[in-house]
């Protein structure tokens, strides 16, 4: 799963204020740590839909720095961005990648829609459609 690293930052009146690194229009803030925390992921999901409506590429994440704290995505939307990451390195429109996986493009448009509950198998098989294998470990 992609994890990004935030930042958290003692606000003057009290709180945290969370920024991301990576995601530079992520911001937020929360009262506590862990408030602060689940500001911070739902701050980094919508900040990544914006990326994905207007079609920019979306950064990994990078490594983080001492006293970072890891916020990370959901499997699903995770394996959602792997696949449009790739699509958009390999210019395949959602029309060009319906056509190789001989299924409607309407088909393709809810596979990539974040917010569009999917079977990770037919992500695996989108990702299989442009040369790619999905690989799925515990650790």
């Amino acid at each position: 799963m992609l994890r990004y690293p935030a930042h958290f930052e003692a606000a003057k009146e009290g709180g945290f204020v969370v920024t991301f690194p990576d995601i530079p229009e992520a911001i937020t803030q929360g009262e506590s740590v862990e408030d602060a925390l689940l500001h911070a992921a739902d701050v980094l999901e919508s900040a990544l839909d914006y990326y994905i409506e207007e079609g920019l590429p979306i950064p990994a994440p990078s490594k983080p720095k001492r006293g970072q704290h890891l916020v990370e995505l959901p499997a699903s939307y995770t394996a959602k961005i792997l696949l449009l990451n790739e699509m958009a390195a390999q210019k395949v429109r959602p029309a060009e990648l319906a056509r190789r996986l001989k299924v409607t493009p309407q088909e393709v448009t809810r596979l990539i829609d974040v917010h569009h509950t999917t079977k990770i198998d037919g992500i695996a098989g989108a990702l299989k459609a442009l040369g790619k294998t999905m690989e799925i470990r515990a650790i």
